[in-house]
């Protein structure tokens, strides 16, 4: 099944976002070579594709797994949690329907 990981970054997340990013886009690059990631990115913390030095307000990814409970654990463990970009990770199941 879906689910939609919706991270919330903290404020001022930006330089912790960089140098935790490889490890991050590794652990999404193994879920693409999976055939498990819909889609995956940051959420500008304002309203432009290059948000520059005000940085980000988030994630979304939508992907694959097993279980809620995989999801949320796969979650947990991301390199941006650790870091301490994320305030906040929600996890719930996802239906898509188009397109």
């Amino acid at each position: 099944m879906w689910y939609a990981i919706l991270a919330e970054d903290v404020p001022d997340s930006l330089s912790k976002r960089l140098a935790a990013r490889p490890a991050h886009l590794e652990r999404l690059q193994a879920l693409t070579e999976a055939g498990r990631l819909l889609l995956a990115g940051p959420m500008p913390a304002i309203d432009s594709p290059d948000p520059g030095p005000a940085g980000f307000a988030g994630s979304l990814i939508i992907a694959e797994f097993d279980s809620l409970a995989a999801a949320e654990a796969w979650a947990a463990a991301d390199p941006y949690v650790a870091a301490g970009v994320y305030a906040q990770v929600r996890v719930r199941p996802f239906k898509k329907t188009l397109p």
